[in-house]
């Protein structure tokens, strides 16, 4: 059962919104409480239909806890969420797909077995054999739910968050554990799915997970958003710089000063806004370039520059 909680509050247009938008989503003065943890402190946001809308951050930020709150799955304690416009909107059981963080399937049963069960649950699910073949699971539909990979696995909790033709999906870390193809692969599906108009709300830890598949995104650090925009838009407002990265063995010490530090096996960064001046003071100097790259900075840059710690961390 969708429950979704009202404390009174006018709520406030995001940035992400048009006057003329209507959101399909809305997120008011959220907030979460576990004994003397604090960990949703006052989020608000709203989401445009037909976008894909990241929840970024490290573990333990607040993104599944914010998203389980907006599923209905974990009651606030204080807040406002708004679905369609209406608190409480009984359309959103049979119109929202979820496919949680981590989900047990009954093992005994086929691929096509689990999709059976799951399409008993709704008034219209979506025939089963579009549904197959578009999350790639026709090679093995009769095989036991236990037998699956890591890759199939998923596509077939996509496949059931899908199966009620939803018009809002919830995928929470979906691809964490994947290999790099698997996640890829995903990342297809997920586009396809946004293609057909849907709406998608992703928690990802992963940056270029959320460079590449969203159009909004919000970072969440400690309960709070410190920052929001698209990808393109919060890189372009905090960077005006790019990186120029060398080995540390390729830099005397006299250079060293004067650059950012990328770990103990890793670059010295140099940040710049003119790629070839800096590339002429490193050859002026007798600086071997073999080893250098030039980089634009990313999501992860820009975490650690708002918060002094890595995203991956």
């Amino acid at each position: 059962m969708a429950m979704l909680y009202t404390d009174g509050h006018s709520l406030q247009r995001s940035p992400f919104m048009s006057a003329s938008e209507s959101p399909i989503i809305e997120v008011r003065n959220l907030v979460k409480r576990f004994k003397h943890v604090e960990a949703v402190k006052g989020v608000s946001f709203s989401i445009p239909k037909g976008v894909c809308f990241g929840l970024l951050g490290p573990n333990g930020a607040g993104k599944t806890t914010t998203i389980e709150m907006m599923e209905g799955i974990t009651r606030p304690d204080s807040g406002e969420i708004l679905y369609k416009g209406t608190s409480n909107n009984p359309h959103f059981k049979q119109e929202a797909g979820i496919q949680f963080q981590s989900t047990s399937l009954m093992d005994y049963l086929t691929v096509r077995e689990v999709l059976e069960l799951f399409a008993s649950f709704y008034k219209k699910p979506v025939p089963l054999e579009p549904l197959i073949h578009r999350c790639h699971l026709g090679e093995f539909p009769d095989q036991p739910a236990a037998k699956l990979s890591g890759g199939q696995r998923q596509r077939l909790l996509l496949a059931l968050a899908l199966i009620n033709d939803p018009d809002i999906i919830f995928l929470d870390e979906p691809t964490t554990g994947l290999d790099p193809q698997s996640r890829r692969n995903f990342w297809k599906l997920i586009t396809e799915i946004k293609q057909q108009g849907k709406t998608v709300v992703l928690t990802t830890h992963y940056m270029d997970e959320a460079e590449q598949l969203c159009d909004q995104l919000i970072i969440v650090d400690r309960g709070q958003i410190i920052a929001e925009g698209s990808p393109e838009q919060l890189l372009k407002t905090h960077f005006e710089q790019v990186f120029v990265c060398l080995n540390k063995h390729d830099l005397p010490a006299h250079l060293q000063e004067q650059m950012v530090d990328e770990g103990p096996n890793g670059q010295w960064v140099i940040e710049t806004t003119s790629v070839e001046n800096t590339l002429q003071d490193l050859i002026r100097q007798g600086v071997p370039l073999s080893s250098l790259q030039v980089r634009t900075p990313t999501l992860d840059d820009l975490f650690l520059k708002l918060t002094g710690h890595s995203l991956r961390e």
